[in-house]
């Protein structure tokens, strides 16, 4: 396989910056209030160069750098943007796996025979996107998806980057272990606590050694990948059926521990159905309707699916927990969704 991971060069604000040309020289964030609770959503460079990242408070963010310039997002502007993008990627290369707005996969292998002619179509692609929306993309190619994805990453803004085969696990092993897609914070605990820092030391762990830090078929997973060995294909259907459970109280509860037995209760019965049909899912989304009727729903992405109940309620009360943090009060409906669903066949073609 010849693959490549695009992404688009901090999407939203560079968006923002088309829309409006004098922003580009100052430090831009896009997210919520810095004087409330607003996250960062993305910033252009000039403010990267502060310290400023997705994720980070707003509040934060203002601290760093008190010049910088607040938006707050304009998704459907941006999904504009995106579909013309992605109609640009595809003029070139016709097989495609979006995995968000401004980021996928392209089987680069269907048009291009070699790792040469393919750096050439992936430079193709950059000038395709660039001139049909004067956006920017970044680009890694490579054998397989994982390699892919953090080689892209390498040379923003507009960087490409190849890693020939026969190179991957060389390529990976420098890398810190939470570069690694599917490394999450408490998985990068268990894997520093046992002296691993780097992706090539967890692709030299032992059965025995992986098994007492990553027990499960996760841990398995996660030592391929960091060896380079990634057999997942670009999946051109990836807008997968989502699941969901969701109940209207007869009276509003103001509880939140008594929501978070509701929750668990919803996420035991979803849990039981991703098991009977052998599937996982990657993105939980927790939906509350208060007493005037109006519905928030807060939702998160892991980077590896889970079928496992616990987890799920872990996900879901998480984000009750934001939706009320966010505006207390009452409620007359909670439930919960899943999405990204997949096979555990396609999560073991590794």
């Amino acid at each position: 396989m010849i693959l490549g991971h695009l992404d688009l060069d901090a999407f939203f604000a560079a968006v923002e910056e088309l829309e409006e040309p004098d922003l580009r020289a100052k430090p831009l964030v896009v997210g919520g209030d810095p004087n409330g609770r607003g996250v960062v959503a993305t910033a252009n460079y000039e403010a990267r160069k502060f310290g400023i990242h997705s994720a980070m408070s707003c509040a934060e963010a203002l601290r760093r750098c008190p010049q910088a310039v607040f938006v707050r997002p304009r998704k459907g502007l941006y999904s504009e943007y995106s579909r013309a993008v992605w109609k640009a990627i595809r003029e070139v290369v016709p097989t495609v796996e979006r995995t968000g707005m401004d980021e996928g996969y392209l089987d680069l292998g269907e048009v291009a025979p070699d790792f040469g002619k393919a750096r050439a179509l992936a430079e193709a692609v950059q000038t395709s996107v660039r001139g049909s929306t004067s956006l920017t993309c970044s680009l890694g190619v490579a054998s397989c998806k994982v390699v892919a994805k953090i080689a892209s990453d390498l040379r923003k803004p507009a960087g490409l980057v190849v890693v020939p085969p026969g190179r991957e696990a060389s390529f990976l092993a420098p890398f810190d272990i939470r570069k690694l897609p599917g490394v999450g914070p408490r998985s990068a605990a268990r894997l520093r606590a046992g002296g691993v820092e780097t992706i090539g030391a967890l692709a030299a762990l032992s059965d025995a050694e992986l098994r007492g830090l990553l027990p499960g078929k996760v841990g398995g997973i996660l030592r391929y990948r960091a060896r380079g060995i990634d057999k997942r294909p670009v999946e051109t259907s990836t807008e997968r059926v989502s699941i969901s459970h969701e109940e209207t109280f007869p009276k509003d509860i103001t509880d939140r521990e008594q929501l978070k037995d509701e929750l668990r209760r919803m996420a035991t019965s979803l849990a039981e159905h991703l098991q009977r049909q052998g599937e996982i899912a990657r993105t939980v989304t927790t939906k509350v309707r208060y007493t005037d009727f109006s519905i928030r729903s807060r939702s998160t992405t892991i980077p590896v699916g889970t079928d496992e109940a616990e987890r799920i309620t872990e996900l879901a009360c998480a984000l009750l927990d934001r939706a009320l943090d966010d505006r207390p009060g009452a409620l007359r409906l909670v439930g919960v969704g899943l999405s990204g669903l997949e096979s555990h066949r396609q999560l073991a073609l590794v």
